[in-house]
């Protein structure tokens, strides 16, 4: 039974996020195909072998234990268990030709074998409950109440202010539905297709392109937000290679609250003023321990003067964009485990219904080795990153391997459910055929996602 899961390269801290990728797959495959390992042995199904990765030709690691043999091969594609008289992507037509044994997957009930099947799923699901509910009960859960973006959102990304929405708009609701927190509205946005907006006092409606996904992959080059809250303008830091701000005398934790002679409330009106001073300097003024103080910066060539605003926990910290945390017991985290893995569940869901429809374009974002690598963070390790995307990520397993495709547990589910209603098993010489036919699409699909990545609309991301 294949886990079909993808490898990821992306070049800026590569080694980093192939460590990711190569422990979460390792977790995901290991928990998958131990779910149709351990039903198969309470049937009492003679399992050959349990791999993690693919051993074509030769393993890195194996050892058999009684009638199983556990290995580890060299292809990070997946995993695999296999079952005694079991037509998978082993093709062992040998074996299919002698005589059923009792101890074989074929020789089983239809219930049982429907069993097998469904396990890996849910371990799927349940993996994907358990690690949202330890992730809520460590950490909790930190939001931004849309309430509290006093001054709107700051249009981040062109193709948003070309269906409409300006720095300073205030989202009363997409679809029709007010949004409560900030962290949801980017995917209402994509799947949404109407926006509801208050500009300066006045409530307008943005009419979302069917296609906007599709318009996204062509033209995004980053990684950058299409929204942000529209944040003051704190200093947090400063760039490397432009130092105006920092031999200016400008200090971490300055309010700039003017350009030359004209204020400034949020840091998307800065851009605009020092534009006008190219190659020159000119005058901030900044509030410091409650005193205002005038400062001459320098200016570079494109227009910057090197400094980050503060964001995040410090800006919470000083009553700005103020978040909510939720903490959770331990047994409070796993009812709340399971709201969240059934929203995650319907988020990817909705997902997928959008690449299914070809007037959304969203077909065009489908990637694969680089793009699943991309997800993981490149600047440092953390564990709540890596939990957060593996458990989406097994998600995303349980839903894939649950399509009618022959070689996806879905398809094996499907012969076994029709078996079930007809009482008529398909024939061993059919399944092969189904099973040829399911590897083929397969990997022309793993194939195409690929080279999307590297050649079409995904590359850049």
């Amino acid at each position: 039974m294949t886990s079909i899961s993808i490898l990821a390269i992306n070049w800026p801290g590569v080694g980093l996020q192939v460590a990711y990728l190569l422990l979460s797959l390792s977790i995901l495959v290991i928990i998958h195909e131990f779910g149709h390992f351990i039903t198969a042995k309470w049937f009492k199904c003679r399992v050959e072998k349990f791999y993690l990765f693919f051993d074509p030709w030769f393993s890195i690691f194996k050892k058999k234990v009684k009638d199983t043999e556990y290995g580890i091969g060299w292809l990070p594609l997946g995993g695999y268990v296999k079952i005694a008289g079991m037509i998978d992507e082993s093709m062992d037509k040998e074996q299919m030709k002698q005589p059923p044994q009792p101890w074989e997957f074929r020789s089983k009930p239809a219930w049982q074998r429907l069993i097998i099947m469904i396990a890996g799923v849910t371990m799927n699901v349940l993996l994907a409950f358990f690690i949202y509910a330890m992730i809520l009960y460590t950490w909790g859960e930190t939001k931004l109440p849309m309430k509290n973006l006093t001054g709107g959102i700051w249009v981040t990304d062109s193709l948003m202010s070309d269906i409409g929405l300006r720095n300073g708009d205030e989202i009363v609701s997409v679809n029709g539905e007010p949004v409560k927190y900030f962290d949801d509205l980017t995917a209402k946005i994509l799947l949404g297709k109407e926006i509801e907006v208050k500009r300066n006092g006045v409530q307008q409606t943005i009419h979302v392109p069917i296609n906007l996904i599709g318009q996204l992959v062509e033209k995004k080059k980053s990684r950058n937000p299409l929204v942000m809250p529209r944040q003051p303008v704190i200093v947090g830091g400063f760039a490397e290679g432009i130092s105006g701000a920092k031999n200016g005398g400008i200090l971490p934790f300055d309010k700039i609250v003017a350009v030359d002679t004209i204020p400034v409330s949020y840091f998307d009106e800065m851009s605009p003023l020092l534009s006008g001073y190219k190659g020159d300097s000119v005058w901030l003024t900044v509030e410091r321990n409650g005193e205002r103080i005038r400062k001459e910066v320098a200016v570079d060539s494109s227009g910057k003067i090197g400094f980050s605003v503060l964001s995040g926990e410090p800006l919470d910290s000083l009553g700005y964009l103020k978040q909510e945390t939720k903490k959770y017991g331990f047994f409070a985290s796993f009812p709340a485990g399971v709201r969240m893995t059934g929203k995650q569940l319907n988020m990817y869901v909705q997902q997928f219904k959008l690449i299914l429809n070809p007037e959304t374009e969203a077909f065009k974002g489908l990637g694969g080795f680089k793009t699943m690598a991309t997800i993981f963070p490149d600047t440092g390790w953390s564990w709540e990153a890596f939990w957060k995307i593996t458990a989406f990520f097994s998600i995303i397993l349980a839903f894939m391997n649950l399509l009618p495709i022959p070689a996806l547990d879905g398809g094996h589910v499907v012969f076994t459910l029709a078996e079930m209603i007809t009482g008529r098993k398909p024939s061993d010489k059919f399944l092969e055929y189904a099973q040829i036919v399911g590897m083929v699409i397969l990997f022309a699909l793993l194939i195409y996602v690929n080279f999307n990545d590297w050649f079409g609309y995904g590359r850049g991301h």
